[in-house]
């Protein structure tokens, strides 16, 4: 899920032999390694023919098609199908497969159209594939869009369950339109613009890996036990779906003039802000305080906070970069669509390409925060 402009074009792709590896890592994720092949990859595929204008690598791409902007991506739900076997629950992992993908869309602007679904699995049980197909026609809802086909594909070889042969993954892939003159990459961001960030209600989609390593590789928690400061399961905290924020940002594009970018917070977490157009950091100093479960992956995953915002979204699922003077209707359209948001901090010339967390001494460069010594 990582984004190709995260791909670092430098040797120090490569962890040193005498670096500790990151939480991240021993938990089973390379993002090194994943740098370098996304980098060969995009190598190859930018040959190929694209909208130009659009660099390779945004949250969705654009072609031009019969006179109007077409905007797609694609992407998975990633380990939380773990999750969703470990609970033998599946009605609402289509939701987050919707939401990876619209989220992006509305990105550069475009308003979502239609999808597909891809779903590889172990065995094709049809109360399964039923109920994450319900998932998928919720989340179609919540977006306003179709998904009128897909694929289903039995790889019984290569798909391995954590339950009695459950095991499946799920992709989507999503079209949008958007006018080749309202395309939205942020390359008009100034000093002093405001960041609004909306609420997440936890980890949507990224950083699975590390979560489940971190709660239940520690034999801290089954995913059917509490834990203080939770209303509900570890599992069902893990398994809630992913906010699907388009009605308030098509509304937000509609009735706003000043916004300069739309931000999807996930792999990456509030670094994700660095992909726009304009040379601009951010210095991200009034976040709202992160859900109970992402202080309990760092507490029993022994994870750093510096790891913690390079990976979470630590409660912000997605952000608005606008003038000032407008972030007070970009807050009043969110919270009518019931969505609790308010300005997390603001862009600055001073130091471009970073985001810095004061309150953690946090500087983010890259993919990755580190402490400010």
């Amino acid at each position: 899920m990582a984004p190709a402009t995260a791909v670092r074009e430098s040797p120090s792709d490569t962890r040193p032999m005498t670096q500790s590896p990151s939480a991240y890592e021993r938990a089973g994720v390379n993002e090194g390694l994943a740098e370098i092949a996304l980098r060969r990859v995009v190598h190859q595929l930018s040959r190929t023919k694209r909208d130009p204008g659009l660099e390779n690598g945004y949250f969705a791409s654009v072609i031009e098609f019969a006179g109007t902007g077409l905007a797609l991506c694609t992407d998975g739900v990633g380990s939380k199908a773990l999750v969703a076997q470990m609970m033998n629950k599946y009605d609402t992992i289509g939701i987050d497969c919707v939401a990876m993908n619209v989220n992006d869309l509305i990105c550069v602007g475009a308003t979502p159209i239609s999808m597909l679904d891809y779903i590889a699995v172990e065995v094709p049980n049809p109360e399964i594939l039923e109920a994450i197909a319900e998932g998928l026609r919720v989340g179609a809802d919540q977006a306003n869009v179709s998904i009128p086909g897909g694929e289903i594909s039995q790889l019984g070889d290569m798909i391995r369950s954590h339950g009695d042969r459950n095991g499946f993954d799920l992709v989507g892939m999503a079209v949008g339109s958007v006018g080749l003159d309202k395309i939205v990459i942020g390359a008009d961001i100034v000093d002093g613009d405001v960041v609004v960030g909306l609420r997440s209600n936890g980890v949507h989609c990224n950083g699975l890996t590390l979560a489940r390593k971190a709660l239940f590789g520690s034999g801290a928690f089954s995913v059917h036990d509490t834990a203080p400061g939770l209303n509900r399961s570890v599992g069902e905290e893990l398994l809630a779906p992913t906010h699907i924020y388009v009605p308030e940002a098509l509304e937000v594009l509609d009735k706003v003039p000043s916004v300069k970018a739309l931000v999807n917070i996930t792999s990456d977490g509030i670094l994700n802000l660095r992909r726009v157009r304009a040379k601009v950091g951010y210095v991200i100093d009034a976040l709202p305080s992160a859900p109970r479960i992402f202080s309990l992956i760092q507490e029993h995953g022994g994870v750093s906070h510096a790891e913690m915002y390079s990976v979470f979204n630590m409660g912000v699922g997605f952000c608005f970069v606008v003038a000032p003077e407008d972030a007070g209707d970009v807050i009043s359209i969110a919270e009518s669509h019931g969505r609790e948001a308010s300005i997390i901090g603001r862009a600055t010339t001073a130091n471009p390409g970073t985001v810095s967390i004061p309150a953690y001494r946090l500087i983010g460069e890259g993919k990755a925060f580190g402490e400010v010594a």
